[in-house]
């Protein structure tokens, strides 16, 4: 409502009470009950009081009508009475909603107080109000636990509730019945708790464990990275409240994630790790333990019980984090869905996430829409994050108004209907409001909640930088304040609630302790502690592939047929799509052995009989219900009501549950809490499916900084299944290439398994080796597209229920001293060879597969080689440029091997900054040429003339943009 339409009600209200018949019903009815509520207050008014005054219709006061007036007309007087009230109540009320959604813009935020905005709505004058009205009793049963005052009154209320050391911005939040509540709890008592003796003595000693920590560390490893907590130590103690009053909700565990600014002071203080540890972690003295591996100290994680005032007790597990800041969230959150999960706590209750951001972050890094964006999803939801932005009020050296374009930092969570509540940092009371009241939020209504905790950042990025080059004038507010235990120790004191004694003890008692922890960390025979893999995870081990890889894939070919055919059964009302009725007839078909298998039936048969063994699936992506290429349909929809029914989950009353989800349209938010999913559930399938290969790029910090080497830096395992479609069919750049090049480059030390199989029985055994084997690596798979529906590809039952994976397949026709040739390969391009060696009429050319790129031993390689003649030619052929694919990484890890048997070639597109062409017949003609390249110099059936070799000048007839396609490996 606003100043215009406040004169339309005005003109109404006059209208009414000369005639109420003349206006609106709805209006009429209004207007009753407003002279209801009013009348008593202007009784009390007694006609407008000499001296005071009313707004007029321009927004000016004007003075009240004299007794004389009010006289001549009783009935003009009582409107002219109702009406002043009418309008100064709604200037009032006005008042009252602009505090409400502006008066976090003038509370006292910064502790530097450097920032300050101002917001003329809060001024009464803006409102037609005088200093003269601040006197006259007002209705104000719109503000929680006050039912009435003067104007006055209410406004310092309000001040107190929305401007002080709080501002909370809740307004934007559509339903009213969250605002009402917000509203009650912080306008009840003025957003400010009654602390008692204890808890402010335990608020104060937090602070003190905080402040002496940091002081320690710096005076003991000088200049030393340690990323201090310093002017932001009320941090420990909001984590403490936090932490106990999860405990008062009954959560049992607790995931944290966050970067790495005060990260040794969480870890010390929080989840109690020995300061020892760390301090070793400071000298390093053995640089062996970590040749080649580890982490700096300020990523590491770590896990630990904490037991709460009243004796419960919750497990909190801190996140190993890389620098790439924001990307651990939605792992995070991953991590506590799993837990969820596995405790069958489908209210999302017991589990909770608390992520720390800074603020810089918060607003700069793009993984923090996903996380949010993912918070109400049904696939991800997990009962409610609490986010903590430290908020330095800088980046590195960039100021806020060189790295956002919004007013705060969170801005962006505005886009969920969830408070934001900004908090003083050197107000710890005012912490432990915020704090108690997110949480309390967050039970309630099962939602995000964010904590702006203002603060600053005493040293600097770290402790070698010098922020004084850049931001002088901050560091001179900064140089000049004591600490916020200081502060706050000097409050108590004033108070009476601890005396000058007991503090000394508490910091005599803490510095002690710390000297004698650092003192054992000097002990030449001091071993740090290590966590070690437990629990879920006790029977698993990663470390290098074993020898014999093998486990029994293999399903009872009874178990295969019963479990097809219940996937082609649907509820006896349930009216499927007609264009599914032929697939499902077909599976039919596979079930009794009177067809092969397709890819989707053997993908399917490998989901079911995962799940009838109690094997839990989760599966995500985008389209991963149906799948991309529309093969997979695992979950189908009634054509009349739009119902769903997945047969994988109807299979047998015990067994497990299958999840698959489709995912919002990203992939870095996605692919990470798939892979924390997966840090808590080892015995499960856990896979996520990319739309097309080529877009997992835009996850590449997932990869790189978690999926690839977690086990390297953190000892962490992980049997993440990543499904990326991979193949080259004229459509375009962006959906051809699963970019398999970058999975081989960082492939070392067995970190990952790289796959490309080509049948659905190696697809099946595949998927149930990477469940059933204790080996626990996360696996990436190259998937087909067109391959999907080629009539070569597909499997009888016999090879799902007498078999195993191999990751070198023969050629299965050709083999002996006639070959000449032997093309080496992996995925889509081989049955586009086995098409090219038919048309030719080939005989002397073998085609063998390489289905698993790594790890793989130069051993099981030859002996796939096994059948060709020594001396003769083998050729890795590829679709991708020559520097893409898999043939820079066989050149280096197994050319000296091959040529010192055979004469090593390669046949790939030429080199290329972009994967592939755009134009369909322009792939055509390259893909024709590729087949020409490895096949050239093969003599055909029935063909006199030898075609001339590699190297001869034919090939540089074909022209220099082709020339060296075949070549021999150097």
């Amino acid at each position: 409502m606003n100043t215009y339409s406040i004169d339309y009600v005005d003109d109404l209200f006059v209208q009414y009470v000369r005639d109420p018949s003349s206006v609106p019903e709805s209006w009429r009815n209004y207007f009753e009950q407003f002279l209801v509520t009013n009348s008593e207050f202007a009784e009390e008014s007694d006609g407008l009081p000499g001296g005071s005054t009313s707004p007029s219709k321009d927004g000016h006061a004007k003075r009240a009508p004299t007794d004389s007036r009010m006289a001549s007309s009783g009935k003009e007087a009582d409107t002219d009475r109702l009406l002043w009230a009418a309008r100064m109540q709604d200037r009032v009320d006005q008042l009252v909603r602009e505090f409400r959604v502006r008066g976090h813009l003038v509370a006292q935020l910064d502790p530097l107080g450097l920032t300050r905005h101002g917001t003329v709505e809060l001024s009464p004058e803006a409102y037609g109000l005088s200093d003269s009205d601040l006197g006259q009793t007002i209705d104000a049963s719109a503000l929680a636990n006050f039912n009435g005052g003067t104007l006055r009154e209410i406004l310092n209320r309000l001040r107190n509730t929305y401007c002080r050391s709080i501002g909370a911005q809740f307004m934007h939040i559509d339903n009213r019945n969250i605002r009402d509540w917000l509203q009650r709890r912080m306008e009840a008592t003025e957003n400010r708790l009654e602390l008692s003796h204890d808890v402010q003595r335990r608020i104060y000693t937090r602070l003190a464990d905080a402040s002496i920590f940091e002081e320690f560390v710096r005076r003991k490893f000088v200049g030393a990275k340690t990323f201090s907590l310093e002017g932001a130590e009320s941090l420990i103690p909001m984590l403490d409240l936090a932490l106990e009053k999860a405990g008062q909700h009954q959560v049992k565990e607790v995931v944290m994630a966050m970067a790495h600014r005060g990260r040794l002071n969480v870890m010390a203080n929080i989840l109690k790790k020995r300061a020892m540890n760390i301090f070793w972690s400071f000298d390093d003295p053995d640089p062996a333990r970590n040749r080649g591996g580890g982490d700096v100290r300020y990523h590491l994680g770590y896990s630990s019980d904490w037991t709460t005032a009243t004796g419960s007790t919750i497990h909190i597990s801190l996140c190993f984090n890389p620098s790439h800041l924001e990307y651990v969230n939605t792992v995070a959150q991953g991590r506590s869905r799993c837990k969820q999960d596995r405790r069958g706590d489908q209210a999302r209750s017991e589990v909770m996430t608390i992520l720390i951001h800074g603020d810089a972050a918060f607003a700069g890094e793009g993984i923090v829409q996903e996380t949010l964006n993912l918070s109400q999803l049904e696939g991800y939801r997990t009962g409610g994050t609490l986010h903590i932005v430290i908020n330095n009020q800088i980046g590195f050296t960039t100021e806020p108004h060189q790295g956002r374009s919004t007013t705060y930092a969170t801005d962006i969570a505005k886009m969920l209907q969830i408070p934001i509540f900004h908090v003083n940092g050197e107000d710890p009371e005012a912490v432990a409001q915020v704090v108690s009241l997110a949480m309390d939020f967050r039970k309630q209504f099962q939602r995000d909640v964010v904590i702006d905790l203002y603060a600053f950042r005493r040293w600097g990025h770290n402790e070698g930088d010098e922020p004084r080059f850049t931001q002088p004038e901050m560091y001179a507010e900064i140089d000049k304040r004591p600490s916020v235990r200081q502060n706050y120790l000097d409050r108590l004191l004033e108070l009476g609630e601890i005396t000058r004694e007991e503090a000394d003890q508490i910091q005599l008692e803490r510095t002690e302790k710390l000297e004698s922890e650092f003192e054992a960390s000097r002990n030449e025979k001091f071993v740090p502690d290590t966590q070690t893999l437990d629990g879920s995870w006790r029977n698993y081990f990663g470390g290098e592939e074993p020898d014999e890889h093998h486990v029994n894939t293999t399903v009872d070919a009874a178990l295969a047929s019963e479990l097809l055919d219940k996937l082609t059964r649907t509820p006896d009302d349930f009216q499927t799509n007609k264009k599914l009725k032929r697939p499902m007839q077909q599976r039919r078909g596979m079930a009794t052995g009177k067809a092969p298998l397709d890819w989707a039936s053997g993908e399917a048969l490998a989901f079911a009989s995962l799940l009838v063994s109690g094997r839990h699936i989760r599966l995500t992506g985008q389209d991963a219900q149906r799948g991309t290429f529309s093969h997979r349909h695992a979950v189908l929809h009634d054509m009349e009501t739009g119902k769903t029914h997945t047969p994988l989950n109807h299979l047998r009353p015990d067994q497990e549950k299958i999840e698959i989800i489709n995912s919002p349209l990203c992939e870095a938010g996605v692919l990470g809490f798939e892979y924390g999913y997966s840090l808590d559930y080892p015995e499960a399938l856990v896979a996520w499916e990319a739309q097309f290969g080529d877009f997992w790029n835009v996850a590449q910090v997932i990869v790189d900084q978690f999926i690839a080497s977690a086990e390297d830096k953190w000892n962490r395992l992980s049997g993440l299944v990543m499904l990326l479609p991979h193949g080259f069919e004229g459509q375009g750049p962006e959906h051809c290439s699963a970019r398999l090049e970058r999975f081989l480059m960082m492939s070392a030390e067995h970190n990952i398994q790289v796959v490309q199989p080509t049948t659905p029985a190696q697809y099946f055994h595949l998927l149930r080796r990477q469940v059933l084997s204790p080996w626990r690596k996360p696996l990436v798979v190259l998937t087909p597209k067109s391959l999907l529906r080629h009539p070569a590809v597909v499997s009888p039952m016999s090879e799902f229920t007498g078999s195993r994976f191999h990751k070198v397949l023969p050629d299965p026709e050709i083999n002996g001293d006639q070959v000449e040739r032997t093309l080496l390969c992996t995925g889509k391009v081989y049955y586009d060879l086995v098409d090219a060696r038919a048309e030719r009429g080939i005989d002397n050319v073998r085609i063998v597969r390489v289905e698993q790129l790594y790890p793989l031993q130069v051993s099981e390689l030859m002996e796939g080689l096994a059948g060709s003649p020594a001396g003769s030619q083998v050729m890795w052929v590829q679709e991708e440029p020559t520097n893409m694919g898999a043939w820079s990484y066989m050149k280096l890890h197994f050319g000296d091997a091959i040529s010192e048997q055979f004469t090593f070639l390669k046949a790939t597109r030429p080199e290329s900054a972009s994967p592939s062409t755009g134009s369909l017949a322009a792939h055509k003609l390259e893909q024709r040429d590729l087949l020409d390249d490895a096949f050239a110099g093969i003599t055909s059936r029935g063909d006199e003339a030898n075609t001339k070799s590699t190297g001869d000048s034919s090939a540089a007839d074909k022209g220099d943009r082709r020339s060296p396609a075949t070549s021999q490996a150097s």
